[in-house]
């Protein structure tokens, strides 16, 4: 609070604080008040090379210019590598003139030369149109709000619900994503784990769409009519490869009942503690974005207390040298060692026992805990 009110009375934090915040919106204010202050830091560079050019060689000018390339547009890049080259030029002829010709110093500007033009060249590629660290942090803040949206909202007494994902390669986007929505009376819990074809970031900004899509959805559809509003969106796209796998499970949370429906995804997996195993569920159903009217086979059960559902990903099952059966079968026994240290953590542990691969691989475990 202090801070805040520091701030508020200090000219100087009023003005930053201002000029950040309309950097961040992408503004030409925000652009401007930035190109200013390069320009006023290669103003000041290049007194400090007129006068100690040893302190400030023309190499040193290539800074304002790296900086300008994460902060600003094309358009004041390209002012401020036109004075800051002219800057440097003009320092490295007055140093010439003074101290006689030296034929690395011609090199040393060539080589700022090369380094500005390729910086220039990079920001006037940009398909966003915005700088490098501002266009970044706008697509994180997107891939935050939309993995925010499908975090699973804090449950009712007695239930718990963990999550574990990791995306090929260790890239920030992956193909798996997560949807859920609890009931405004917390009686129903929906969830929907989805895998977009593709790997890595290759399938991150298509599961980002379609996280968008589904999110908007969940609640206000039958699961039927989700899959089918999911699929008609996948269809309507241009991607390459534009299908997804998905299964939904609606909870009643009050008795443990639940309905699945499964679209191409590897079958759910429900623990019985008094068999100490995993037995796969039998809904089934053709991926999302193939045909126009695909058909979806349901199952239902109960969640009974100390049971628990599992989903997953097919990168948890699924590797070049081990098919889908194969891989189910792996995953029961992983899963029964996993949650033999209890339930807490065991999505991780799962993982854990897998080998990084070329796929995302994400796993869900919804617990009923004991009476």
């Amino acid at each position: 609070m202090s801070t805040v009110r520091g701030l508020r009375r200090d000219p100087v934090g009023r003005y930053l604080s201002s000029n950040a915040r309309e950097w961040r919106s992408g503004s030409k204010d925000g652009q401007m008040a930035v190109l200013a202050a390069l320009l006023l830091v290669t103003v000041v560079m290049f007194i400090v090379s007129l006068t100690w050019y040893a302190i400030m060689p023309s190499t040193m000018f290539i800074l304002p210019i790296i900086v300008g390339g994460m902060l600003l547009q094309w358009w004041p890049q390209a002012s401020l590598t036109f004075i800051v080259l002219f800057a440097a030029t003009v320092s490295s002829l007055v140093y010439t003139l003074d101290s006689g010709w030296n034929s690395a110093r011609p090199a040393s500007l060539l080589a700022v030369y090369i380094g500005a033009g390729i910086l220039l060249y990079s920001s006037s590629r940009t398909r966003s149109g915005l700088p490098a660290a501002l266009g970044e942090a706008m697509l994180m803040e997107l891939r935050d709000r939309l993995q925010a949206q499908g975090a699973v909202p804090k449950l009712p007494e007695g239930w718990v619900s963990e999550s574990a994902m990791e995306s090929a390669g260790s890239a920030k986007f992956a193909g798996d994503f997560l949807v859920a929505n609890l009931s405004k009376d917390e009686k129903y819990l929906e969830m929907v784990l989805v895998d977009v074809c593709g790997k890595g970031v290759s399938a991150g900004t298509q599961s980002l769409q379609l996280a968008g899509a589904l999110g908007g959805l969940i609640g206000s559809l039958p699961p039927v009519g989700l899959f089918a509003a999911g699929n008609d969106y996948l269809l309507r796209q241009s991607w390459d490869e534009g299908f997804a796998t998905a299964v939904h499970v609606l909870v009643n949370l009050e008795t443990g009942g639940y309905e699945l429906l499964n679209a191409g995804h590897p079958p759910a997996m429900q623990w019985k503690p008094d068999q100490q195993e995993w037995t796969v569920t039998g809904a089934r159903g053709l991926a999302l974005g193939i045909i126009d009217r695909p058909e979806f086979r349901g199952s239902t059960g109960v969640i009974e207390p100390g049971e628990a559902l599992m989903f997953y990903t097919d990168g948890v099952v699924e590797t070049r040298t081990l098919d889908l059966a194969v891989g189910i079968e792996w995953l029961r026994g992983a899963a029964r060692i996993a949650i033999s240290q209890g339930m807490d953590g065991a999505p991780a542990r799962i993982l854990g026992q897998t080998e990084p691969g070329e796929d995302d691989r994400a796993v869900l475990i919804l617990h009923r805990l004991p009476d």
